[in-house]
């Protein structure tokens, strides 16, 4: 397994003047191995100015944000799209946005819109004629199959685990998995089985498709109970990822690390099975070629999040809050159902963080202490009261860090997926998890890490032990477990007193 090292990390994809159609022939260069890391300070995008002063650019609240709506939608007198008021999504039933602390740039409002309107572009996918695919648990990898196919929408439906969240627990859809018998003791992903009851939040996709073994046992086990409500499930399988034995045929993955030759040929087969499936759907052949161009357009995504996460976590004051980094990074798994929207957006956001960085403009104080976060957070209000405690984001793993990484391009498209696939950090050991995340801390010099564990997650039971035990035998940081319901409100006080705790301890030079 190869070390990263911090000296090949190198600037991301760049953002572009050209419409997203020129911008996807420009594949931005940047080392897999760290999939836009850096040292702090070390920022080869964007220098900042020169007196070394920093600006303040406070974050709003959504009612700051309806007063400003209006002189953020437009650019030269032209309309940008996704500029709507985000009060609309908040009176349709969003109900956490009321609470919230959001980034002031008209970058981040589309940013915000193009995650909150995606039921309404599901729909009208369906009704301009579009084959749906709905993908469970890969996250990141048959996406690119489906979107190498004309009139083709995929989409994530285990992506209603934040419903709970951002409909504070309203949604009837949370009502249905209760009287299905999965409750709140569950994962929050229990959601997708209530709005698959309800045929609430996205229309009934023409096929689903899931991956097992080596996946989330939560999803698998709800994506069982999808199926026996009559549902069209084609499942395929992913391997466990073990270490290679001695003398055994070794394949480097897209992250640095290696996977025995035979597990990759297999993933290979099974994702030859899941392009022949899309290819009955819809009754047209996926070329290679098609293949090449969905994976061209996946890497730009995947490099412009890699420099946006590049100058975050590396520069001297924080260009942007930690929420929305967060929905910035999601957006590789299948580019919330609108890939050019993606592009254009990720582009205008990278604009803006290039210039903030540049003119020394920071949304958090210059002494706020950075912190490496391990997992999504169920509540998403939570990454506000991180900032709130004093700290910053410098560093994540949201168990997406194989759908950052550059798919490689000088192999047959379906080799290249295959390796991708294989470098999921749930697919291998809590082990090589937790090495990969002491490494890039050390890259990062982050000072503090907190380990956010998902109630009811069967995977989150003892990984967040593991990796904490590793870390701190390895780097004096301070490390704290939480554990972020969805609605964290009746132990914001707790939570608070944990995420102080840690930060104080790392701003004086402790460890926990």
């Amino acid at each position: 397994m190869r070390e990263l090292a911090a000296e090949n990390a190198r600037e991301g994809g760049g953002a572009h003047s050209e419409p997203p159609e020129a911008a996807e022939a420009c594949r931005p260069e940047i080392n897999n191995h760290t999939a836009g890391l850096g040292r702090r300070g070390d920022l080869n995008a964007a220098v900042p100015n020169p007196r070394g002063s920093f600006h303040a650019c406070s974050k709003i609240s959504l009612e700051e944000w309806d007063r400003r709506y209006e002189s953020h939608a437009t650019n030269n007198g032209c309309r940008l799209s996704y500029t709507t008021s985000l009060t609309r999504h908040a009176d349709d039933g969003d109900r956490r946005l009321r609470h919230l602390q959001f980034d002031p740039s008209d970058a981040s409002l589309r940013l915000w819109n193009l995650l909150l309107s995606e039921e309404e572009r599901l729909h009208a996918a369906r009704r301009a004629g579009h084959t749906l695919v709905g993908v469970m648990k890969d996250l990141g990898t048959v996406p690119i199959i489906a979107y190498a196919c004309d009139r083709v929408t995929a989409f994530y439906p285990d992506g209603a685990w934040w419903t709970p969240c951002i409909m504070e627990a309203s949604a009837d859809s949370l009502r249905a998995a209760d009287a299905a018998g999965i409750d709140e003791s569950f994962c929050p992903v229990r959601a997708m089985l209530g709005a698959f009851i309800t045929g609430e939040h996205f229309p009934r996709p023409d096929c689903l498709i899931c991956s097992v073994g080596a996946t989330c046992d939560d999803v698998t086990a709800l994506a069982e109970r999808i199926a026996d409500l009559g549902h069209d499930v084609f499942w395929w399988e992913i391997p466990h990822r073990r270490r290679p034995e001695a003398g055994e045929p070794v394949i480097g993955l897209p992250d640095g690390t290696v996977a025995p030759a035979g597990q990759v040929a297999f993933v290979q087969s099974e994702l030859a099975r899941v392009r022949q499936v899309i290819e009955g759907l819809t009754g047209r052949p996926i070329t290679d070629q098609a293949l090449v161009a969905s994976i061209e357009r996946a890497n730009l995504v995947r490099g412009l999040i890699a420099e946006l996460r590049h100058l975050c976590f590396t520069a001297p004051a924080c260009p942007l809050p930690a929420l929305e980094l967060l929905i910035a990074e999601m957006l590789a798994l299948h580019f919330c159902s609108d890939p050019t929207g993606a592009v254009e957006i990720l582009t205008h956001l990278l604009d803006e963080v290039r210039r903030r960085v540049r003119d020394g403009v920071a949304v958090l104080p210059h002494d706020n202490v950075p912190v490496f976060w391990v997992n999504p957070v169920a509540d998403l209000q939570v990454m506000n009261l991180l900032e709130d405690c004093g700290g910053r984001i410098c560093g994540t793993e949201y168990l997406i860090s194989h759908a950052l990484n550059l798919i490689p391009t000088d192999l047959l498209p379906m080799e290249a997926l295959a390796r991708t696939a294989l470098a999921d950090p749930m697919v291998g050991s809590a082990h090589d998890r937790a090495a990969m995340i002491a490494r890039q801390i050390e890259i990062l010099g982050s000072r503090a890490v907190i380990i956010s564990r998902i109630p009811g997650a069967s995977h989150c039971a003892t990984e967040g032990l593991i990796i904490a035990e590793h870390i701190r035998r390895r780097s004096n940081v301070p490390v704290v477990e939480i554990e972020v319901p969805p609605i964290s409100d009746g132990m914001r006080q707790t939570l608070r007193s944990r995420i102080e705790a840690a930060v104080e301890i790392a701003r004086h030079g402790g460890s926990a």
